[in-house]
C-alpha cells in the first residue's frame, strides 16, 4: 500500500526547487551559479533561498532513504540497484550528453561573450558544456552512490537488528538525531582552493547527504517513527519558524551556501526541525491523493530533470537581451518553469531513445 503522504511531500518538495531556481538564477548574495541580481543592494526576493536550501534538499534524501528500504522490502537488491542505476546513473551520464550540455551552454554564454573560449575547438566546447550542464543533476548523480553505499550498509545488518532497534527511538531522540545533520556539515570544506575540486565536493556533499538517507532508511522508514512525529508537528513547526526567522533575520546577506554558514549550528537546527515538520505535517494532513497530485507524483521526477533548462535560457535571455524591470523577469520566469517544464517533459517521455536518455526510463510510465 502506497504512502500517499511520502508521495505528496516529495512532488511538493520538487516544486519548491523549481521556485528555489528561479529566485537563485538572480541572487546577489554570492551563491555560486545563475547569472547574477540586480545590484549591490538588497535583494529580499532572496530571502526564499535562507527559508529553503537548509532543509529541501535533506529531505529528498530522507524521502528516497524511506522508499528504498520499502523497494528492498518486496524487490531483490540487485533488481532494484539495476533499477536505480538506470533512473539514476543514466540521465546523469548520458543525458548530461543528449539533452543538459543545452543547459551547459546557458551557463557558460556569459564566459563565452567574454572570449574566454576563444580558440578552443569545438569539441572542446561542447565537453565543457556538458561538464557545467549538470546543474540539478548532481542529487542523482549523489543518490546513484548512496544507493550503493546502502547495499554495503545492508551487508552489515543482514537480520536487520539494527534496523529494528532504531524503530524504537522516541521523540526526544529524534530531534536529538539533528546532531548528525550537524556531524555531516563538518565535513564540508572550510576554505575551499580555487584551483582544486573543493567547489565540488561541497556541492555535492555525499558524506553529508549519506546521513538523512540512512536516517531515512533506519529510522523514519518505521510506521512507529512516523507516527510519533506526526503527532508533534504543530509543536515541531512551531520551532522550526522561530529557530528559522532567527536565522534569517541574522545571517540575511551572507552566502547561504558557504560550508560556514551550512555548519553552523542555528542552520543546521532550523534544516532538522523543518524536515521533521514537514514529515510529521504530510503524515498528519496529506496522506491522500486526487488527480493532480497523482499526476505530479508521477513526474516530479522528470519536471526535476529538465526544470532548469527552461530556468537558465529564459532567465538568461531575459537578463541579457531584454530591459524588462527585477518583478517581470521573476513573474515570466515563474510562470515559464510550472508551465514549459511539464510540456517539455511530456514531449521528452514520448520519445523512446531520449526517455531512456534523459529520465532513465523504458517505457514512457512511472517505474519505482
Amino acid at each position: 500500500m502506497r504512502k500517499h503522504w511520502i508521495d505528496n511531500l516529495r512532488w511538493v518538495t520538487v516544486l519548491l526547487v523549481l521556485f528555489y531556481h528561479v529566485i537563485y538564477f538572480y541572487n546577489n548574495k554570492g551563491v555560486f551559479g545563475g547569472i547574477g541580481g540586480f545590484g549591490d543592494g538588497p535583494q529580499y526576493q532572496d530571502v526564499v533561498m535562507y527559508i529553503l536550501y537548509p532543509w529541501f534538499m535533506p529531505l529528498l534524501f530522507i524521502l528516497a532513504g524511506i522508499s528504498a528500504r520499502y523497494a528492498l522490502q518486496t524487490h531483490p537488491a540487485r533488481d532494484w540497484f539495476r533499477a536505480r542505476t538506470r533512473k539514476l546513473l543514466v540521465p546523469g551520464t548520458i543525458g548530461l550528453l543528449v539533452f543538459h550540455w543545452m543547459v551547459g551552454y546557458f551557463n557558460t554564454a556569459v564566459a563565452a561573450r567574454q572570449g574566454i573560449f576563444d580558440g578552443v575547438p569545438a569539441i572542446g566546447k561542447y565537453f565543457i558544456m556538458v561538464f557545467s550542464g549538470i546543474g540539478p543533476l548532481w542529487f542523482v548523480q549523489v543518490l546513484w552512490l548512496l544507493c550503493l553505499v546502502l547495499l554495503l550498509v545492508r551487508a552489515l545488518d543482514r537480520k536487520d537488528r539494527f534496523w529494528n532497534r532504531c524503530g524504537k527511538a522516541g521523540l526526544v531522540w529524534i530531534i536529538l538525531l539533528g546532531l548528525l545533520f550537524w556531524v555531516g556539515e563538518q565535513t564540508l570544506i572550510r576554505n575551499p582552493r580555487p584551483e582544486s575540486l573543493d567547489g565540488l565536493w561541497n556541492l555535492y556533499k555525499p558524506l553529508f547527504y549519506l546521513v538523512p538517507f540512512l536516517l531515512g532508511y533506519f529510522v523514519f522508514s518505521h510506521d512507529e517513527v512516523q507516527e510519533r512525529v506526526k503527532k508533534a508537528w504543530i509543536p515541531l513547526m512551531a520551532c522550526a519558524v522561530v529557530s528559522g526567522a532567527i536565522l534569517v533575520g541574522t545571517t540575511f546577506g551572507q552566502d547561504n551556501t558557504s560550508p560556514r554558514y551550512l555548519g553552523s549550528p542555528l542552520n543546521c537546527l532550523y534544516g532538522w526541525l523543518m524536515c521533521l515538520a514537514m514529515m510529521g505535517w504530510f503524515k498528519a494532513c496529506f496522506d491522500r491523493t486526487g488527480r493532480f497530485a497523482g499526476y505530479v507524483t508521477r513526474s516530479g521526477y522528470g519536471l526535476y530533470i529538465v526544470h532548469y533548462l527552461i530556468v537558465a535560457s529564459l532567465g538568461y535571455m531575459m537578463k541579457v537581451y531584454t530591459q524588462f524591470p527585477p518583478f517581470a523577469m521573476y513573474l515570466i520566469l515563474t510562470i515559464a518553469v510550472f508551465t514549459l517544464s511539464p510540456i517539455l517533459y511530456e514531449t521528452l517521455r514520448r520519445i523512446p531513445f531520449i526517455r531512456w536518455c534523459v529520465f532513465g526510463r523504458n517505457a514512457p510510465v512511472r517505474e519505482i
